[in-house]
């Protein structure tokens, strides 16, 4: 490189085409991975691994097997079979989230297999849809019942996700804005006004969709601090990335929390249905577990879990502890 050329990539790097000419590859490329990612996880969800109840005496099971393995093969999956001899051990096998229908066996023929729209909206639906085909094929004669039905203000079970998304998003837009509009906050100062918006903006989720709307009858507190907690998390983890990578910030957060997280919660396509990787992956970030603690509350109250709160509390409080160590890197004052 002669020294013109050299004298011309410098000036060209110090001017704002450079970061402007990088947004543009960076927003082409988002643009197709965003794309790709909801279309890989959501446009054709195919089960794997779905965990089924099996309900009758030994010589019953026997056509409970022969149902379950022509389910099987009419879904080209996997159907993790559990044996009881109570339909009320099964029920509460349901109620805890471990497994998404039940098969019980009667004498005679009869079979009857309960879906749970509840436990996951669109595996229900491909069981619902699959078994009437088998059922003859097996010999018996079969009923579908909804055992846990979703509420009547969400009859395909996305309320759930949206009010989720709208979290993510407006909590780290909400970092954002703090960061352009208030940019001489103390760290401890942005802290606050972080927990204060996520408290209202959680508030202000339910009231539009419950009260308001009446999409989802939602348990006021528990769901409210759900929301709140997954503004503050989206929000300061927004405010890490800010403080380690300054004006790209917005390029990890986007890949993490809508990119990665949004695909792979559960909410639109249950984790069953969801490429192998993504199920896993998704129930460790923030998304996936606002979504499971809201599942849980909303449909199953009594069995909530303490992981998703857990893992929601790690990234607030990871990303916080980053911010306040590296405070001086941030694009705010360095003062407490």
């Amino acid at each position: 490189m002669d020294d013109r050329t050299g004298h011309r990539w410098a000036a060209f790097k110090a001017s704002p085409l450079f970061p402007a000419s990088v947004l543009v590859l960076i927003l082409a490329a988002a643009a197709g991975l965003f794309a790709g990612s909801y279309t890989y996880a959501m446009a054709n969800p195919t089960p794997h691994r779905v965990p089924v109840a099996v309900v009758g005496v030994s010589h019953q099971t026997v056509r409970g097997k022969a149902f379950a393995a022509g389910l099987e093969q009419a879904l080209n999956a996997s159907l993790a079979l559990s044996f009881d001899a109570s339909f009320e051990h099964a029920r509460q096998a349901v109620e805890e989230q471990r497994v998404f229908g039940v098969i019980v066996v009667h004498p005679g023929n009869d079979v009857t297999l309960y879906v749970s729209s509840a436990s996951g909206a669109s595996v229900a639906e491909l069981l619902a849809t699959a078994a009437p085909k088998v059922a003859p094929r097996v010999g018996v004669r079969l009923t579908v019942r909804d055992l846990k039905p979703l509420q009547r203000g969400d009859p395909r079970g996305l309320a759930l996700f949206y009010i989720t998304l709208a979290a993510v998003v407006i909590g780290f837009i909400g970092a954002v804005q703090l960061s352009v509009q208030a940019g001489a906050l103390t760290a401890w100062e942005r802290i606050a006004f972080t927990a204060a918006y996520a408290a209202l903006g959680g508030l202000g989720i339910v009231a539009a969709v419950d009260w308001g709307l009446g999409a989802l009858d939602l348990p006021l507190l528990e769901s409210w601090f759900i929301l709140a907690l997954t503004m503050f998390a989206s929000g300061m983890v927004f405010t890490m990335f800010n403080t380690l990578v300054r004006r790209w910030a917005m390029v990890p957060t986007w890949g993490l929390m809508v990119l990665l997280g949004n695909p792979s919660s559960g909410g639109a396509v249950s984790w069953p249905l969801l490429p192998s990787p993504l199920g896993t992956i998704g129930r460790w970030l923030p998304p996936g577990a606002s979504i499971n603690a809201q599942h849980t509350a909303v449909y199953f109250g009594g069995h909530q879990r303490l992981m998703p709160f857990l893992v929601l509390a790690a990234w607030a409080l990871m990303s916080c502890a980053i911010f306040l160590i590296w405070r001086d890197r941030h694009p705010g004052p360095d003062t407490a």
